[in-house]
């Protein structure tokens, strides 16, 4: 969930140190949403169907060959189907968990113990929703003076927009309670976390 490097299927492949040089989180005028994206070419998606995409030769074989009985192609684009790439997580995740708990042993100690210095933290941990960069600062007694997080939210924040005013416009036919229906699930199929605000969507179709 910590180890690795930051990967993308465009080629970008980096330290959790450098995510700074990379990213740019910015707030946007017309919301308080913060948006991440990448310097050199803008919006970008984390989440199950990247872990997918850049992971699926990981898997075990009767994982990939579960991913196939239920239609899912080596790289799923579609946001819709993402519900299936999920569900084989899940699954991975079950098996894991046995495992870990079989091979559990005891520590001596419940935590190591650590002195406080001047430094400075870097992690990008796989969130359920995506990854979670974190960076830490600390003083000499060991108290954070300074710290940044970058969410999956706010990652996938300006694909989220894209992908809605596609299926918006697309849905122009629709009447509204069924176009608003389809921008709902469509914010969910990326980030479940706020599917209770999508809830609350408010939406005002102009028809000419």
């Amino acid at each position: 969930m910590n180890s690795g490097r930051i990967v993308s299927s465009a080629g970008l492949d980096i330290a959790a140190a450098d995510y700074e040089t990379k990213f740019l989180e910015r707030q946007v005028t017309y919301s308080t949403a913060l948006h991440s994206v990448l310097k050199r070419r803008g919006a970008y998606l984390v989440g199950p169907m990247a872990r997918y995409a850049l992971n699926r030769d990981r898997l075990p074989a009767e994982l990939r060959a579960l991913a196939d009985e239920v239609g899912l192609e080596p790289v799923c684009r579609n946001p819709f189907r993402s519900i299936l790439v999920r569900a084989v997580e899940i699954v991975y995740a079950c098996g894991e968990a046995l495992q870990l708990i079989a091979s559990y042993e005891r520590p001596d100690r419940p935590f190591i113990p650590a002195e406080p210095r001047v430094g400075i933290g870097y992690a990008c941990t796989e969130a359920p929703r995506g990854i979670l960069y974190h960076r830490y600062r600390l003083d000499a007694e060991g108290t954070i003076v300074d710290a940044r997080l970058v969410p999956p939210t706010s990652q996938n924040q300006s694909v989220i927009e894209e992908d809605l005013r596609q299926v918006a416009t697309a849905g122009l036919d629709l009447d509204e309670d069924a176009l608003k229906a389809n921008c709902e699930q469509s914010i969910r199929n990326h980030d479940p976390c706020i599917s209770c605000a999508a809830h609350f969507l408010n939406l005002h179709v102009q028809r000419t």
